[in-house]
């Protein structure tokens, strides 16, 4: 089992990830925060194989919470769930340390794959913001 934590502020985005991830048989939501100082709390408290984080939330959010997640647990894989498609959002969360970027409005159909991709080690992104990482590498 794929142990998650999922953070967000909103109850219900939270209670529609659980439901989701309740059919894929190997993904178990073991905790929930809404916001990014009771994330840190959980995250030092219990054992985690993959983080769902907000991008935008009240507080500790985003870009300065990967970056401390990361700084104290540099191996857990963190997969943003973001309402931003922008593909420069998801480059500075890769940046920044995270593990996966995916829209709010895909994690329907692509949440249980996202999180066995980076629980597995690997990468999550969409095609278009891989181009944009590829063409940044060759122009330096």
């Amino acid at each position: 089992m794929i142990k998650v934590l999922i953070v967000d502020d909103h109850d219900i985005l939270r209670a529609g990830l659980k439901h989701i991830l309740k059919e894929s048989g190997d993904i178990e939501v073991g905790g929930e925060a809404g916001d990014g100082l009771s994330a840190l709390a959980k995250i030092r408290s219990e054992r985690w194989d993959t983080v769902v984080l907000d991008l935008s939330m009240p507080g500790k959010s985003g870009i300065e919470l990967i970056k401390q997640i990361k700084a104290e647990f540099p191996k857990l894989p963190i997969l943003i769930l973001s309402m931003h498609k922008e593909d420069i959002y998801a480059v500075r969360t890769l940046r920044a340390g995270a593990s996966g970027y995916l829209c709010k409005d895909n994690a329907e159909t692509q949440l249980p794959q996202a999180i066995r991709k980076v629980a597995g080690g690997g990468l999550f992104i969409n095609q278009a913001v891989a181009e944009k990482l590829a063409a940044e590498m060759l122009t330096g």
